[in-house]
């Protein structure tokens, strides 16, 4: 794995954390080239059911080590920040984005490439290349506009401003604000909910629903996914499972390939 990114699966989730403190954990070009190959190992592990992206230090990230833009930073389609964000984006299974402290430019991007962002109430977003001249990558102002529409993408992106995580709430940039001190109990929690639930449903949700967003052949997927359903027993163990009034255990776990 590249420097200062730790990853680690246990109870069925696989966890990614940034962790260069000296730097607010600013990702250098090899952090980013690492972070496609670790979530390659957990697509392909079929005990982690869902992933959380943290931070170490009591920071999520600062965004790009500015000492190596020239090396992150490069045309569009091939800039490493990119290429690590549409791989998470992409990842099949539920993540969720766990943030503390700042979260700032490349850091806003990677969170917004996750399915959720829960943050402490401390938290402070800001997405900056108003501040360095950088033209923000077309792949991710489309996810930000999606996100929290087109004129709160603007006030981020003109200004560079930071913004607390009231203001990332209310815009929706953020799915819940958790108070100091209680968001690694709540992330726990939650994704131990996620875990217990069927993934075929959270893989054919996130499927559809991107779909939808990018306005692509809805129908073809859900058949697609109609057909899966029939053919893994997911329905049947989760009704015998309420019946019994006992907790499911889903057979589905291989991501439809």
């Amino acid at each position: 794995m590249g420097e200062g990114l730790r990853f680690e699966a246990s109870g069925g989730v696989g966890t990614v954390t940034i962790d260069r403190p000296a730097k607010r954990n600013a990702m250098s070009a090899d952090m980013w080239r690492a972070l496609p190959g670790i979530l390659d190992g957990f697509a392909a592990d079929p005990d982690v059911r869902v992933v959380v992206l943290t931070g170490a230090g009591g920071n999520f990230c600062a965004g790009a080590d500015i000492s190596e833009l020239d090396d992150i930073h490069r045309d569009d389609d091939s800039h490493l920040s990119t290429v690590a964000e549409r791989a998470l984006a992409a990842f099949g299974k539920p993540t969720l984005a766990a943030i503390e402290g700042y979260c700032v430019g490349g850091g806003c991007q990677l969170a917004a490439a996750c399915d959720l962002r829960f943050a402490a109430r401390g938290a402070r977003f800001g997405i900056t290349p108003a501040r360095l001249g950088i033209v923000y990558p077309a792949a991710a102002t489309a996810r930000l506009v999606g996100l929290v529409g087109p004129s709160a993408a603007k006030y981020l992106l003109y200004s560079a401003d930071l913004v607390d995580a009231a203001h990332a709430l209310r815009i929706g940039l953020l799915d819940e604000v958790v108070p100091e001190g209680g968001l690694h109990d709540r992330v726990a929690g939650f994704t131990a909910t996620l875990a217990s639930r069927s993934l075929l449903t959270q893989q054919a949700t996130k499927d559809i629903v991107d779909a939808i967003v990018a306005a692509g052949p809805v129908e073809e997927r859900t058949r697609r996914w109609l057909a899966e359903v029939a053919a893994s027993g997911e329905v049947e163990e989760g009704i015998a499972a309420f019946l019994e009034r006992r907790a499911p255990e889903f057979p589905w776990k291989a991501p439809l390939r």
